[in-house]
């Protein structure tokens, strides 16, 4: 285990669980990743191994056939997948918050369903909630769900839907106007429905289409895609909790864990820079010695590791906190943030420590400056984050005068 981004007081169970993982990414990630990623191909050999590993049902309680293990052991996994390859911690990621709604806010026929197959990876989950227009305000979503007898129609457009062509239950926001009082609140008629399909692309169920790939700089290998519903027939027994109207606020308490699940991502793949960079700068000699004996260099080393660390930190106390059961909205933001942001910087040191050869898609230093960014926007933007800080802080510290 490496020096830095240790975590203090786990189990037995979750030392061995990590160990695993990190066994499983140096084994069959890193030495694949930046192959598939420059073929823009799906790790199907990679999420094969994580099903046998049980990672699929790692969160997912016992009852259901999990493992029924706890956030932060999650978070910790997602940390070592991503410092493998980004992609494949994104594959689990909207799985898991789908399997996590579920058993939050699903109902008893609704968890017996789904979860036994989701734990195995059987079915294989991803929620969609941003539309083409909507960005980050997710109260003015347009899709709709109408009431036709026991059943609802959904129609409208969704956007960045990851595993799309792969999932085969997709956690969909609708809004459902029935029932809604004159004046009320958008977010109050927001509906969350659970969409079952096959997987592929084009019409993988009538009324529902999902179109190619789209392509993008990085965070490839998993499949991103547009989701569209023409009258989408969905039983009413499949809207999430048996009730309308609450699925703004069950998709929040997802994304929670997905703000951890992607700051652990950021501390994955700042990890992965900085081991990178700091290996190199061994190897590169300039001027008679290597440029680790170069002070500006050791100095670009020490913010990395002082930045993998305190990423680490702050990801941990996040994941901690919601496992406590305690509101974690502020640690989350906080954590997503710092991480996303830290992580950037670190992988452009390390780039820089590369010089031009960083520049080589030779270097596995080149597929990591392309998938930082995706960090800064992935569940909500830094603005965002910042948003909801400051609002949770002039919450904890409202003025009493």
């Amino acid at each position: 285990m490496s020096r830095l981004a240790r975590t203090h007081g786990l189990t037995d169970i979750q030392q061995e669980i990590l160990s695993t993982v990190r066994d499983f990414v140096d084994k069959e990630i890193l030495p694949v990743a930046t192959e598939l990623e420059h073929r823009d191909e799906y790790p199907g050999a990679i999420v094969d191994g994580l099903k046998e590993l049980g990672l699929f049902g790692l969160m997912i309680p016992e009852e259901y056939g999990g493992l029924g293990e706890s956030l932060l052991t999650y978070a910790l996994c997602v940390e070592e997948i991503a410092r493998g390859w980004m992609s494949v911690s994104g594959i689990i990621n909207t799985h898991f918050i789908v399997a996590y709604l579920l058993e939050r806010h699903g109902t008893d026929e609704q968890r017996e369903h789904f979860l036994p197959r989701m734990a195995t990876g059987e079915v294989r989950g991803a929620f969609s909630m941003s539309e083409p227009g909507l960005g980050s305000d997710v109260a003015a979503i347009t899709s709709k769900g109408v009431r036709h007898g026991d059943d609802y129609l959904l129609s409208g457009q969704k956007m960045w839907l990851t595993n799309g062509g792969t999932s085969t239950l997709v956690a969909v926001l609708c809004r459902t106007d029935e029932g809604r009082p004159e004046g009320d609140a958008p977010h109050r008629s927001l509906t969350a429905f659970l969409v079952e399909k096959e997987p592929g692309f084009g019409e993988v169920r009538p009324g529902l289409t999902i179109p190619g790939k789209i392509e993008k700089m990085g965070y490839k290998g998993v499949d991103t895609t547009e989701l569209i519903m023409d009258g989408l027939r969905i039983p009413a027994d499949r809207v999430l909790g048996g009730a309308t109207g609450r699925g703004f606020y069950q998709m929040m308490d997802g994304v929670e864990v997905g703000r951890v699940n992607v700051a652990a991502r950021g501390c994955g793949v700042a990890q992965r820079a900085f081991e990178l960079g700091i290996s190199y700068a061994q190897q590169r000699h300039t001027f008679g010695r290597p440029i680790a004996g170069h002070q500006a260099i050791q100095f670009k080393l020490a913010e990395m590791a002082t930045k993998v660390e305190a990423a680490h930190a702050m990801m941990v106390n996040a994941a901690r906190k919601k496992d406590s059961g305690e509101r974690n909205d502020l640690e989350a933001g906080m954590a997503k943030y710092l991480a996303s942001e830290y992580c950037k910087e670190v992988v452009e040191d390390a780039f820089r420590i590369h010089g031009g050869y960083g520049f080589s898609k030779e270097y596995e230093i080149e597929r990591l400056y392309r998938e930082a960014p995706m960090l800064l926007i992935g569940e909500g933007t830094a603005e965002i984050q910042k948003m909801i800080i400051g609002r949770r802080l002039l919450e904890e510290y409202r003025h009493q005068g």
